[in-house]
Formats: structure tokens, C-alpha cells, sequence
């Protein structure tokens, strides 16, 4: 047969399969389907197979963005918002340390995150997710605040002068500031005196008959007030609240105040 004669027999083969609606198909001689027919004309190349390759990765490591021994206030939020979802519960201290390391560490393996101890750009936006802007007193639970501005009552003389503010006490002395502590006070039913006062007693090893609990270091100022170490405040913080008193959560720091302050000092309270 020669090639044109060919060429017009495969066309009309064609016209027939499209118009009755179906693939050409041969079959075996005992009547069974077969793969459809190939025809190739002379001539006529195979197409090639298309390939595809898969483009370079282009994936990095996680930028790390803070590891141990790193401080500041943004280790303050990491770490109040581990401990939100119960990874940490010391501080915040505003300082990388190990309990921040195992702490990261654990949130990372449970999630199956590499289990580095640092804190990458994939593990905070993962806490994020999980967890809330913590408040000033929450990045400060445990004191570490820095103190306001002395009140100007406080800038003359032997004073204990006391911020409602910043929730820091200053000893001071003609002006001069010797001790800055953080403080505690009463809560909304049983606030803390605000005004200027002095001191009027001192009980090393004081014991609250009232509210039975001990009062240690106890510098009375106001009534029943006083300023006085508290194991409350040294073991939860800003999460709980005196009875009017200005707590102190310094053991070391109050035993030796205690010893410098004498009756008759004056003691400012103030916003």
C-alpha cells in the first residue's frame, strides 16, 4: 500500500471512532478487549516523556531568637507565658537561666519541635498562639520592677518611702536612695494607709494574733500596719495580697533593714 493510500485509511478510521462516541479498540480471537490500537505512521517519531525536577529546597534553619543567658523584658514575657501554659513556675526572673532552657525544651518536645533549649522563631510564634499578653504585674510577679520617682516628702531625713505605683520601697537617707525593695500591699477590702507617718514599733519576731500568722521584721507605722517580711509573698507574689500590711518578700534583705531603720523614722506611703 503506498503511504497516501495509507495515510487516508488511518483518517477515515478516525472519522468512524468519533462519530459513533468511543475509543478504537482490537480484540483477541476469542473475543476479549485489548489496549487500543497504536498506529504510527512511517515517519513518525515517539514523543519524548516530559520529566520534571523538583526545584532546590529552599527551607532554613529557625532564627533563633533567644538563649540561655540572654535578660531583658522580653525574657520576662517568654517566661510569663510558659508559665500560662504551666512549662515554668519560677519568676519571671528577666534572665535566660536553666529553668528557662528545660522549660523551653519540654514545651518543644511535646509539640515535636526540635528539642534545643532555645528559643527559635518557631517555637515563640507557637507559644503566641497558646497564650495572652501578660500584664505589668505578671512580667513582674515576682518584684524586679524598676522604682518610680521618689515622692517629694521622701528627700529629706531617715524615710521608708513606699510606691503604690511601681510597688517598690525605698529606704533613704537626706536624699539618697540605700535600698530599693519590692512590695506588696492590702487588697481592695483591706487596703494599705496611704499618707506620711512613723514609725512607732518594732517587732523583730512578731506574730499576728488577729489574723495568726507570723509578722517577722515588723516596723509598725499606722495602727496595725506594718511593714514586715512575708513567706506568702516569697513563695507566690504578686498573685495574692496582705491584710493592709506592706509585705516584703527579702528575708536577707528586710533582717538587715530592720536593723537600720529606727522608731521615729518616717514612712511615706504614696502613688
Amino acid at each position: 500500500m503506498r503511504i497516501g493510500d495509507m495515510r487516508r485509511a488511518v483518517a477515515a478510521l478516525v472519522v468512524v471512532a468519533v462519530v459513533g462516541g468511543c475509543t478504537v479498540q482490537a480484540t483477541d480471537g476469542d473475543g476479549k478487549n485489548r489496549s487500543p490500537v497504536r498506529v504510527e505512521l512511517p515517519g513518525s517519531a515517539s514523543p519524548t516523556p516530559r520529566t520534571t525536577t523538583a526545584p532546590p529546597s529552599s527551607a532554613t534553619p529557625a532564627k533563633v531568637l533567644w538563649s540561655r543567658g540572654d535578660t531583658g523584658r522580653d525574657i520576662r514575657e517568654l517566661q510569663a507565658r510558659l508559665r500560662q501554659v504551666a512549662w515554668i513556675f519560677e519568676g519571671p526572673t528577666g534572665t535566660y537561666d536553666d529553668a528557662t532552657v528545660e522549660a523551653v525544651k519540654g514545651f518543644q518536645g511535646k509539640r515535636g519541635l526540635p528539642k534545643t533549649g532555645e528559643t527559635d522563631s518557631v517555637t515563640w510564634q507557637r507559644l503566641l498562639r497558646m497564650t495572652r499578653e501578660p500584664g505589668k504585674w505578671e512580667l513582674y510577679l515576682m518584684g524586679g520592677q524598676p522604682a518610680d520617682a521618689p515622692d517629694a516628702r521622701c528627700m529629706t531625713g531617715r524615710v521608708l518611702c513606699i510606691s503604690k505605683s511601681s510597688r517598690t520601697l525605698r529606704w533613704m537617707v537626706d536624699g539618697r536612695t540605700l535600698t530599693t525593695l519590692p512590695v506588696r500591699f492590702g487588697t481592695e477590702y483591706t487596703p494599705t494607709r496611704e499618707g506620711v507617718f512613723r514609725v512607732y514599733w518594732k517587732s523583730r519576731d512578731h506574730y499576728s494574733t488577729l489574723y495568726h500568722s507570723p509578722m517577722p521584721y515588723a516596723m509598725f507605722f499606722s495602727g496595725g500596719q506594718a511593714v514586715h517580711y512575708s513567706t506568702d509573698f516569697a513563695a507566690r507574689g504578686y498573685a495574692g495580697g496582705s491584710h493592709g500590711c506592706v509585705n516584703v518578700r527579702d528575708e536577707a534583705a528586710i533582717s538587715e533593714l530592720f536593723d537600720e531603720v529606727r522608731t521615729g523614722d518616717k514612712v511615706v506611703v504614696h502613688w
